[in-house]
C-alpha cells in the first residue's frame, strides 16, 4: 500500500472507531429497553400491577441490562479466545459471568431501596427473584450467541419476516478472495489452512462492521459483503472497506507469519445493481441473493487476478458513490467478461501495491 493510501486509511480509524462505538451503544439502548419491558411484563406476572413493584421491576431490568449488555458489547465481544470457544462452552461461560453479575445486584437489592419498600428476607425470596433475572439474562445471552451465529441482521431479517417473499434491491456486491490459498493448502494441511482462513476472516470481518456491510457468506476462500444502495453510496464505504481490509492484514502480518509462515494477500472486486433477496429452503432455511449482479461480482473477482492492484470495480458501482473517492483510481476502460457480449467497464484502485 501506498504512503498516501496508508495516510489515508490511518486518518480514517479514529472516524471507524467512533463508528463502532456509535452501533455498540445502539445496541445497548435496544437491549436496556428490552430489560425494562422484561421487568414490567415478569413484576406484573408475579406481583401484579402494583406501583412499587413496578419500580422494584423496572429497576432490576435497567440495572441488569446495562450492566450486562455493556459487558457484553464493550468487554467480552473484544475477547478473542471466548469468542473460539465452541456455542456451548461459550454459552456457558458467558452465563457464569451474568451469574455473578445477577447476584452481586441482588445482593445491593436496588430495586428494593428505590421503591422503598421492604429489602428481601430470606433466601427463598432472594433465589426467586435471582432466577427470574437469570432466566432473561440467559435468554438475552443466548439471543447474542444466535446474532454472532448467524448474523445480527439476518437474524433481524428472518424473526421480521422481511425476505419471508422474495424482493428486488439494489446493492453494491464486494467480492474478497484470498490470493494463494491452494498453495497454502498444500502447505500448511486442512487444518492448518482452516485455520488460517478462520483467522483471516475474522481480522476481515472486523473492517465490515466499520464500514457499516453485512456479510453474505463466506465460500471457500472468499468472503461476500454486500451494503444497500443507501448505505454503501455514503463515503464510498465499500471501497473503503476493502482497503481498511488491506491495512489490517498489513498490519497483522508479524503474528501471520509467526503462526503460519505466510502473511494472506486479498484481491476483490465491486459491482452494484439489483439483487433478489428471499428466504430459501426448509430444514436449513437462508437469506439468498440471486441475479446478474451477483454472477458480475464474481467474475470481475477472477479478472481482478490479472491486474495491477488486484481489484476491480464496475463503473456502475462507482457511479452510485454520493461523493468520489478521495483516493487515486486507474481507468481500466473495457474489459472483456464471461456472460456480456459487451464486456464491462471498470476501474482499478491507483496506488495500491
Amino acid at each position: 500500500m501506498s504512503a498516501s493510501t496508508g495516510s489515508m486509511e490511518g486518518s480514517r480509524r479514529p472516524q471507524r472507531m467512533s463508528a463502532r462505538i456509535e452501533r455498540k451503544l445502539q445496541r445497548l439502548a435496544a437491549v436496556v429497553v428490552a430489560g425494562i419491558l422484561s421487568g414490567v411484563i415478569i413484576t406484573l406476572i408475579s406481583y401484579g400491577a402494583g406501583a412499587a413493584q413496578l419500580v422494584v421491576g423496572i429497576t432490576y431490568g435497567f440495572l441488569l441490562a446495562a450492566v450486562i449488555g455493556t459487558i457484553e458489547l464493550f468487554v467480552l465481544e473484544d475477547w478473542d479466545w471466548l469468542n473460539r470457544l465452541s456455542f456451548l462452552t461459550n454459552l456457558a461461560m458467558r452465563s457464569a459471568i451474568y451469574a455473578v453479575i445477577i447476584i452481586g445486584i441482588q445482593l445491593l437489592q436496588p430495586g428494593e431501596r428505590i421503591a422503598g419498600v421492604a429489602p428481601q428476607a430470606s433466601l427463598q425470596d432472594f433465589w426467586s427473584s435471582f432466577a427470574r433475572s437469570a432466566i432473561v439474562s440467559v435468554l438475552v445471552n443466548l439471543g447474542f450467541s444466535i446474532a454472532n451465529l448467524i448474523g445480527s441482521r439476518a437474524l433481524l431479517n428472518f424473526v421480521t419476516g422481511r425476505y419471508h417473499a422474495p424482493v428486488e434491491e439494489d446493492r453494491f456486491v464486494l467480492f474478497v478472495d484470498i490470493a494463494g490459498s491452494t498453495g497454502l493448502a498444500e502447505r500448511l494441511g486442512g487444518i492448518g489452512i482452516h485455520r488460517f482462513l478462520d483467522r483471516t476472516f475474522r481480522l476481515l470481518t472486523q473492517s465490515v462492521v466499520d464500514y457499516r456491510g453485512e456479510v453474505l457468506n463466506y465460500v471457500g476462500d472468499e468472503i461476500i459483503v454486500t451494503w444497500p444502495e443507501q448505505s454503501g453510496a455514503v463515503d464510498c464505504r465499500p471501497l473503503r472497506c476493502f482497503l481498511a481490509m488491506r491495512s489490517a492484514l498489513q498490519k497483522a502480518a508479524p503474528q501471520f507469519e509467526r503462526e503460519f509462515g505466510a502473511v494472506p494477500q486479498i484481491r476483490g472486486s465491486l459491482h452494484f445493481g439489483p439483487v433478489i433477496v428471499g428466504e430459501i429452503g426448509d430444514v436449513k432455511r437462508a437469506i439468498v441473493f440471486n441475479g446478474d449482479v451477483m454472477n458480475t461480482a464474481a467474475r470481475l473477482e477472477e479478472l481482478s487476478r490479472k491486474v495491477d492492484g488486484g481489484f476491480l470495480a464496475s463503473r456502475a458501482a462507482m457511479a452510485r458513490f454520493a461523493a468520489p473517492p478521495p483516493f487515486p483510481l486507474s481507468n481500466l476502460g473495457t474489459l472483456p467478461i464471461r456472460g456480456r457480449v459487451d464486456g464491462i467497464d471498470v476501474v482499478g484502485i491507483g496506488a495500491v501495491a
